[in-house]
């Protein structure tokens, strides 16, 4: 059932966790390997990733807020049915309120981040605002509310962090490679030198299907757990199906925080007047599934949620 698929998907999301750990590993070694330095390679590639891993934890949500150009909503008036629902939502879910932002952009979307629920911040765009009822908005939140309390923000931090270390460490031992560093040292013979190289040239690739994979199967679980909070469907359903037929894509968003949206800000269609431009690059990398599949699953799943013991409880942390 629900729980069951939940569960299993936690579980394979630390899986690829765990993979990027090894792949990090990896690349550390034959980098060291192949300058001379043996198993300092792999000891400085550790270093690396739990460095910025560190770093990444107690900023990302400031870097991801200030990226966003997103603003504290205050006490504006304007605003206040948007805080009604974020502290009514957080209540019911058994956390603290998390900090609201707005983002002054047309284009509807809504993004999460925060290391833990004590730590959390909510921004959504104007343009949301004004074309969301008040039952889509709080499915909207709700959404968001779940990321937050199922550490989604945390997963998807270090993800993305450990992908920046697997980059740098392919991008240093290429350029080694390039200026003939190390090519006679360590007794290496060529055919470790192809592997090594065909190494640091998939592994980044291979390393954002990993991180796009580990976003696609959080943002199922986010409107799983969203409906769950909300006990309306239809609510975040209908939120979603107008951000489907909405052309327009958030100015401030860059691909470094796009996993972070309920929908991919980055263009991925064309759309009417050239609004939405993208190619079949765009959709391979996308960070969030289609937004039809998305749809089905709610209204095939989750169309009549149970009032049953746990029904309330959001996905384990």
């Amino acid at each position: 059932m629900l729980y069951d698929r939940i569960a299993s998907n936690v579980r394979k999301t630390w899986l690829l966790i765990f993979v990027f750990l090894v792949f990090v590993l990896a690349i550390g070694y034959v980098f060291g390997e192949y300058v001379g330095i043996g198993f300092w390679g792999m000891g400085g590639a550790a270093i690396l990733a739990v460095f910025m891993t560190w770093g990444s934890y107690f900023s990302s949500d400031k870097i991801a807020l200030a990226m966003s150009k997103a603003q504290p909503a205050g006490d504006d008036p304007r605003y206040a049915q948007l805080h009604n629902l974020v502290e009514g939502l957080s209540l019911a879910a058994g956390m603290p309120k998390p900090k609201v932002y707005v983002v002054d952009d047309t284009a509807p979307n809504a993004f999460a981040t925060g290391r833990n629920p004590e730590h959390a911040a909510i921004a959504v765009t104007t343009g949301l605002l004004a074309r969301m009822n008040r039952e889509e908005l709080e499915g909207v939140i709700a959404h968001e509310l779940s990321h937050v309390k199922n550490r989604d923000t945390l997963v998807m931090t270090l993800a993305v962090t450990l992908v920046g270390v697997i980059v740098l460490l392919a991008d240093w031992f290429l350029r080694s490679m390039f200026w003939g560093r190390g090519r006679d040292r360590g007794g290496l013979g060529v055919p470790f030198i192809v592997i090594g190289a065909v190494l640091m040239v998939f592994a980044p690739l291979i390393a954002k299907l990993l991180q796009f994979a580990i976003s696609r199967r959080r943002e199922f679980l986010a409107d799983a757990d969203g409906v769950l909070l909300t006990r309306h469907p239809d609510g975040l359903i209908n939120a979603l199906v107008k951000l489907k037929d909405d052309p327009t894509v958030v100015r401030s968003a860059s691909k470094a925080t796009a996993h972070l949206w309920i929908e991919s800000p980055i263009a991925r269609h064309l759309g009417e007047g050239g609004a939405k431009h993208g190619l079949w690059l765009n959709r391979l990398f996308d960070t969030h599934p289609p937004l039809d599949e998305r749809i089905e699953a709610l209204q095939g799943g989750l169309s009549a949620p149970g009032p049953g013991p746990g029904a309330e409880t959001a996905m384990p942390g």
